[in-house]
């Protein structure tokens, strides 16, 4: 029988948490640049100041540490999480469904609606449907397909070629 790992923590080690180091680079509260310093030595100045010894470089050689409060150095890294995570778009994949026999006024609306979701940065998944005779004639929904590729071929960049898959033609297409 073993004993469970210890769970590791996230973030950065702080004072005792840092393990299996002799020496540290030191960084005091101002930036200033301490040099090599003895692990013991960092951590005890650190505490004398009334900081906490945290880890900034762990793989470095020595790992560089610096005297902070480590509280506030975790919820400042939050904050900077949490708006990057604000910032982030997810793309979607807005579908526009055609039929091989589709009115000009109609196609010209279709396209209107494609340009838009290309400026909002989203993926357009065009999916064209043939019912009953016409899967007899695919050259007309092929042509299709080709007129709205070079149609958009200015904003768009086509990322999944024109393929048959059962009674439907799909290409999907990515803004540039």
């Amino acid at each position: 029988m073993r004993a469970a790992p210890v769970p590791q923590k996230e973030g950065p080690r702080a004072n005792r948490d840092i393990r299996g180091v002799r020496e540290v680079q030191l960084i005091d509260e101002t930036g200033a640049n301490k040099g090599i310093v003895p692990f013991i030595d960092a951590l005890r100045l650190a505490e004398e100041s009334g900081f906490d010894l945290v880890e900034i470089a762990p793989n470095s050689t020595p790992p560089v540490c610096k005297f902070l409060d480590y509280g506030k150095f975790k919820f400042n890294e939050q904050k900077k999480a949490a708006e990057a995570r604000k910032k982030q778009k997810t793309v979607e994949v807005k579908e526009i469904k055609l039929r091989p026999g589709i009115d000009d006024h109609d196609y010209e609306v279709k396209m209107k609606a494609v340009r838009r979701f290309f400026e909002e940065g989203d993926k357009v998944k065009v999916t064209l449907r043939f019912r009953g005779r016409e899967m007899a004639h695919q050259d007309i929904g092929v042509r299709l397909l080709e007129r709205v590729k070079s149609e958009m071929a200015d904003v768009s960049k086509v990322e999944a070629e024109p393929a048959l898959e059962g009674r439907q033609m799909i290409m999907v297409m990515a803004p540039r």
